[in-house]
């Protein structure tokens, strides 16, 4: 087997890209993509490991598979919604306790702050809407592609796009609009900046 199995693989050979050199290719992306999802780092290790675990046996399967990438990325997806559905059977979260509010002092970098406030907006999310703002914005996806990962229509990931952004908007109001953290269009129509 080449090198060429370390990189991001289609799928498209005879035999499947190497599990390990795959993931160790790949997973440090996966990560980042679970650990927005999740929104700490524990939780998108375990989401993430999950995903993997699933994967290991039906490899042989998964790795002759058009776009390996994106059926790991549907397993992730996949893995947090059953975490998530886990963890809301379980646990009954408590509202934050706040101890003050983080007065920036002199000089210090007030970027910090904005991307902290837009990701506790965003978490704050229902989690249906925080993926597909997540899978629109952090990881650039279309929406044809966001709905083939979440296994709903194209029109609904556009509605939870669009409601997502709504509720930053508000909560937010300038941080967003400014795109503050999105790098891209904020409200995903492409007519204005």
């Amino acid at each position: 087997m080449t090198d060429d199995a370390a990189g991001p693989a289609s799928g498209t050979a005879t035999d499947p890209p190497d599990f390990d050199r795959w993931v160790a290719a790949r997973g440090p992306a996966l990560l980042r993509l679970a650990l927005v999802l999740t929104g700490n780092a524990a939780d998108a290790e375990d989401v993430v490991q999950d995903a993997l675990s699933r994967a290991l046996p039906r490899w042989e399967r998964i790795g002759r598979v058009e776009d390996v990438d994106a059926y790991v990325k549907r397993m992730v997806v996949n893995a947090h919604t059953s975490w998530w559905r886990k963890f809301r059977r379980r646990e009954s979260p408590a509202a934050d306790v706040r101890t003050g509010e983080v007065t920036p002092g002199p000089g210090e970098d007030l970027g910090h702050d904005e991307r902290r406030r837009l990701w506790l907006a965003c978490r704050a999310l229902p989690e249906a809407q925080r993926t597909a703002v997540v899978l629109r914005y952090y990881e650039q996806l279309e929406y044809d592609e966001i709905a083939a990962l979440t296994g709903v229509r194209e029109g609904t990931v556009r509605s939870r796009v669009s409601r997502g952004i709504a509720v930053l908007r508000e909560q937010l109001g300038a941080v967003v609009a400014a795109g503050a953290g999105a790098g891209a269009d904020v409200d995903g129509g492409g007519d204005d900046e």
